[in-house]
């Protein structure tokens, strides 16, 4: 009696934990953790049916971590085409870190001289020679 009011006890600290770190957590983050977590609740559920199938263990072990490694790849992908940052047919390649806020007509990095403050393309400055530039995105 003594054990299971201390297992409780410490159970409900630990949901108290998890509740506290799960309310702080985005949105976005806090719905792909529920993603993940319904699809290994689906492929342990799925892993259970078909050995009750009598499909062999190894081959319903595969299906389901195949299951459970594709879902998440397929909502991030989903997600990437929703931002609109992940190249697709649009011909400006945007993904990626630098691609998020592409504007329209400007393509690639231009470099702006430290020396004489002239915006060029990359290697030296066309005006002065000097190497020494920055990156404007």
């Amino acid at each position: 009696m003594i054990f299971l009011k201390t297992f409780l006890k410490k159970l409900t600290k630990l949901y108290n934990l998890f509740k506290t770190i799960f309310v702080e957590l985005n949105p976005q983050l806090k719905r792909y953790y529920l993603f993940l977590g319904a699809s290994l609740v689906f492929s342990i559920g799925l892993q259970i049916g078909l050995g009750y199938l009598g499909v062999p263990w190894f081959v319903s072990i595969g299906i389901v971590m195949g299951l459970f490694i594709l879902l998440p790849m397929i909502m991030r992908k989903r997600y990437m085409n929703k931002m609109s940052g992940y190249g697709g047919d649009s011909g400006t390649g945007g993904g990626g870190f630098f691609g998020m806020g592409s504007q329209g007509g400007s393509s690639g990095v231009q470099y702006v001289c430290l020396v004489c403050n002239n915006k060029h393309k990359g290697g030296t400055c066309p005006r002065c020679g000097s190497k020494m530039q920055r990156a404007d995105f």
